[in-house]
């Protein structure tokens, strides 16, 4: 099944994020290599595909796992979980529809 993982920065977040995006990224492409990824990205802070100084809210990956217990275990062992990034962190299931 699906699941949605929305992770939301805690203030000032982006020398943080910027510190641990290398290790993020690589989790995330072993979802890709698998086959179980849908999207991921992060949520501009501002209104512009780059942000800048102002950085980034949060993000949102949509991946397979085996179960809501498994998507949990993976998102809170994410480098911006561990790492204090993210101020809060949801998962839930998530059913695709389109495309």
């Amino acid at each position: 099944m699906f699941y949605a993982i929305s992770g939301e920065d805690i203030p000032d977040s982006l020398e943080k994020r910027l510190a641990v995006r290398p290790e993020h990224l690589e989790r995330i492409k072993v979802l890709q290599e698998e086959g179980r990824l849908i999207l991921a990205g992060p949520y501009p802070a501002i209104d512009s595909p780059d942000p800048g100084p102002a950085g980034f809210s949060g993000s949102l990956i949509v991946a397979e796992f085996e179960s809501l217990e498994a998507a949990r275990t993976w998102a809170e062992a994410d480098p911006y979980a561990t790492s204090g990034v993210y101020g809060k962190l949801t998962v839930r299931p998530f059913k695709k529809v389109l495309p």
